[in-house]
């Protein structure tokens, strides 16, 4: 593959393809660039036979447009299988739970997933530790640290004197 060629040809025809497909996936940059830059390696791979085509760039523009095709059909896909899968209305959110929430994003993820599992989904230790492949004095320690940082952050006062079994 002679590279440098290559290069001469993305170079070139870039901004022009990023601009048609830019105008295809409806003004979406990002799925525009996504589209092209994978249709420019898969170019990239095929360059011998690609370089001797009347017009390489029709060929990666071929490949972007259906890129681009799949990932609408995909994207509308999705949206029809979570409309059928919408989960039933349940209850408001509090101002609480939004504050709960908050302060658990702040947690690092270990700590965030011990405190949920222990307090919201209502698991042992024992079956956490199993869950997440850890020592149940992992997931003592990361319940003690979590618990604290959530406390402060939420401006409350937790008991530490919660019995955490296990």
């Amino acid at each position: 593959m002679d590279h440098d060629d290559f290069e001469q040809f993305y170079t070139a025809s870039y901004q022009r393809l990023l601009w048609e497909l830019f105008a295809i996936t409806g003004g979406d940059l990002a799925e525009a660039e996504d589209v092209l830059q994978e249709a420019y390696v898969r170019a990239s791979l095929r360059w011998n036979q690609i370089r001797t085509y009347q017009a390489p760039d029709a060929w990666v523009r071929r490949v972007a447009l259906n890129l681009a095709s799949s990932a609408a059909r995909n994207t509308r896909r999705r949206a029809a299988a979570l409309l059928r899968l919408a989960p039933p209305s349940g209850p408001e959110l509090s101002t609480e739970s939004v504050d709960l929430a908050a302060g658990l994003r702040a947690l690092p993820m270990g700590q965030r997933q011990v405190i949920v599992l222990y307090y919201l989904v209502g698991l042992p230790v024992e079956e956490i530790a199993g869950q997440l492949g850890l020592p149940s004095g992992t997931v003592k320690s990361r319940l003690a640290r979590g618990r604290k940082t959530l406390a402060r952050r939420l401006g409350v006062a937790m008991a530490q004197e919660v019995q955490i079994d296990g």
